[in-house]
């Protein structure tokens, strides 16, 4: 005789059964909570609800009014940006890509803006970019100054005198002192 072979349990329709039944109590469990409140504690919420209420609009009408300024500065902004000439927008992205990638001094920005052998832009749109670029000068010169640091193994007054030269990174002398105390 041929004994039978079992199904393994997981073959069986009563265990789905049972999970789904389980995973649909889960599912629903936190519903129950809601509406077992006591009848004090929904008089207690109703009788905040009016003032709920009232602060509700008095924060919209605030939200609404605050979206309103935003946008009327984004506009203004954005008319501001329009009438600047294209040459000048190139150079301000150009100056973020240089204090970026390389931790360049404003000064080193500008002149490798106006360098004839650099990006060659007029004078005007260097400057406008030196006026506009929001950055961290002494965070560049520390990062300035762990690349001499590690790379070329330079003594502290030997990395200062680099950023600050004129025919080096053109730091000021005060985002080179901060690079020099802050060096690790």
């Amino acid at each position: 005789m041929k004994e039978k072979k079992r199904k393994p349990f997981y073959k069986r329709w009563w265990v789905w059964l049972i999970a789904v039944i389980i995973i649909i109590a889960i599912a629903t469990g936190g519903e129950d909570s809601d509406q077992e409140t006591s009848p004090a504690e929904k008089k207690t919420s109703e009788e905040v609800a009016p003032t709920n209420d009232i602060n509700e609009k008095e924060t919209e009408e605030k939200d609404t009014a605050d979206k309103k300024e935003e946008t009327e500065k984004t506009t203004e902004k954005a008319k501001e940006e329009d009438d600047v000439p294209r040459e000048y927008k190139s150079a301000l992205k150009k100056a973020e890509s240089y204090a970026k990638t390389m931790h360049m001094s404003k000064a080193g920005i500008y002149d490798q803006l106006t360098s004839e052998y650099g990006e060659n832009f007029p004078k005007e749109a260097a400057q406008y970019a030196i006026d506009n670029i929001q950055f961290d000068w002494k965070a560049n010169a520390l990062e300035k100054a762990k690349s001499y640091a590690e790379t070329m193994d330079m003594s502290n007054s030997a990395i200062y005198d680099q950023l600050i030269s004129e025919y080096g990174e053109k730091f000021t002398p005060e985002e080179a002192q901060y690079a020099i105390d802050n060096l690790k």
